[in-house]
């Protein structure tokens, strides 16, 4: 091994979490509580389109979580949690896919604990960080855009005091340009669908990103982004101008503008 072996590559550092953006669209989730942990765990969830089903008597629910429950958002078993429920659980008669406790009896949270362990089934119990498969982090959301900050169960105030500082810094409309850009690359696949194409298409669409400010995407519209579509074919971005200039119906050719990303002058 060379001497200068232990710089060429990154160090490992132990003791962190593998941070996933979990897809749960139609997953189902048991929420074995309703307090007000349950319910910023249920806000969760719902965001990301999963199926929930809350355990918990009603005389232990809070307000948000009955807000959930009298407008069908999450189905409601007003009863204690039944280990069957990790076997069949209404709606659907199945196990779930996830579980989260968020109950105040930490001997009965460690046994559910134990039977999630049993049953293959990720779980996670509130404030008890070793009983977790999973950690909830501090999120910031802006559209499209989610950005999650953890401390691995350590520090969860400072984790939001970090989340919020992020979110300051971020430039107003992040998440409106990332839509558009989501929507330019939705469009370009109709036009460019085969697989060859894919190495041209992430190039082109890293170029369009980077030749627009923030603020210049939010600012497309659907005739900016179908204009800028048609300059995939010949490998180009054009300038912002040239783009404006051609709402209305007007050809590049029609606009006296230098591009100086082409290189050349469009004069009409």
């Amino acid at each position: 091994m060379s001497s200068n072996s232990n710089d060429q590559f990154p160090q490992v550092q132990g003791g962190g979490s593998l941070i996933l953006a979990w897809q749960i669209k139609n997953k189902h989730v048991l929420v074995v509580g309703g307090g007000e942990v349950a319910a910023g765990r249920i806000l969760n969830v719902l965001n990301a389109d999963a199926h929930v089903t809350v355990v918990c008597p009603s005389s232990g629910l809070n307000p948000e979580v009955r807000h959930r429950i009298d407008n069908d958002e999450v189905t409601h078993v007003n009863r204690l949690f039944n280990p069957s429920d990790l076997e069949t659980l209404p709606p659907s008669n199945g196990p779930p896919d996830m579980v989260l406790v968020a109950v105040d009896d930490p001997a009965a949270s460690t046994q559910i604990w134990k039977l999630c362990k049993q049953h293959r089934i990720p779980a996670n119990i509130a404030d008890v960080p070793p009983e977790c498969d999973f950690y909830f982090g501090s999120m910031h959301r802006d559209g499209p855009l989610q950005i999650m900050v953890s401390t691995n169960g350590k520090g969860p105030r400072l984790a939001a005091s970090i989340r919020k500082w992020i979110g300051n810094q971020l430039p107003k409309g992040v998440g409106d340009a990332i839509e558009r850009i989501g929507e330019l690359r939705a469009k370009l696949r109709q036009i460019a669908p085969s697989p060859e194409e894919g190495p041209k298409r992430m190039r082109w669409m890293t170029r369009v990103s980077d030749a627009y400010s923030w603020d210049e995407m939010c600012g497309f519209t659907d005739e900016d982004m179908d204009n800028l579509l048609t300059f995939y074919s010949s490998n180009q971005v054009p300038h912002l101008d040239l783009l404006k200039g051609m709402r209305g119906g007007m050809s590049p050719e029609d606009i006296d503008i230098f591009d100086g990303s082409f290189g050349f002058s469009v004069v009409a």
